[in-house]
């Protein structure tokens, strides 16, 4: 016996699977026959018969005083797919039409995003982003609190990673012990630093400037921010140009 999926699959809904295998098993019937066979509410099968019968697969014979509805030979579900087959074409000639129009109006600017990050996994899992820089990143770096989060092995392997894919980096970071251990490697590892005095510019929150995203990380607290955001990155590109002309008056490494 064939099913409401089989019908569906024929490009039925689901609710018209329903009333329409109801109908052909009851013979003719009332709408509220079939809405009770078919298990809906009246007025849901008396809307979706009326769209069958428009469609060809359903008839009004008339002959009695209560309106009933019958079903039309079963071979009528082929002139009935046919017709549905061809409304679709229709409507996909009518997109391609309109598709130049469409694209007129379409926004490809991508809209701003911001993801926010919590624990040590998700942080580092914030930072591993920075691996998809297109160009320069910029960073302010924090050595000391970095290396308290995550284990030392971790950045070294990530400074490899960022090395082999050709990222360069310029760096602004506090002159502590860990900003030191990294800049003694800055020429293999493709980064320009400039340390300046940790007691008059202390920061412990890192700042990574890249693509069109700028990554907050606090170490300390351990959560991240990625804001993906082009005017906030280049208004951050900026600013850092900025820190990065007034570092050299104060850098220690030299």
């Amino acid at each position: 016996m064939i099913s409401q999926k089989q019908l569906i699959e024929l490009g039925f809904t689901e609710k018209e699977a329903k009333v329409y295998l109801a109908l052909l098993e009851l013979g003719p019937s009332t709408a509220s026959e079939v809405a009770r066979k078919a298990g809906i509410n009246r007025t849901t099968s008396y809307d979706i018969l009326e769209g069958l019968t428009s469609e060809g697969l359903v008839n009004l014979p008339g002959e009695t005083k209560i309106q009933k509805f019958v079903a039309e030979n079963p071979e009528k579900v082929i002139s009935f797919l046919q017709q549905r087959i061809n409304q679709a074409e229709q409507r996909l000639n009518m997109a391609q039409g309109l598709l130049p129009q469409l694209l007129s109006v379409y926004n490809t600017k991508e809209k701003p995003k911001v993801k926010f990050y919590q624990g040590v996994d998700q942080v580092k899992e914030a930072f591993e982003d920075t691996l998809t820089a297109e160009g320069e990143l910029l960073a302010y770096a924090v050595g000391e609190s970095m290396y308290q989060a995550l284990p030392p092995r971790y950045f070294a392997d990530y400074f490899k990673r960022r090395t082999l894919k050709g990222i360069t980096v310029r760096v602004i970071a506090p002159d502590d012990e860990g900003s030191r251990a990294v800049v003694k490697n800055d020429t293999s590892e493709l980064r320009t630093s400039i340390l300046v005095p940790k007691d008059q510019f202390y920061f412990s929150v890192e700042m990574n400037i890249y693509s069109n995203k700028a990554l907050f990380v606090s170490w300390q607290e351990k959560f991240a921010v990625i804001v993906e955001s082009e005017e906030i990155a280049n208004m951050q590109r900026k600013v850092f140009e900025l820190a990065w002309a007034g570092a050299k008056q104060f850098r220690v490494n030299n």
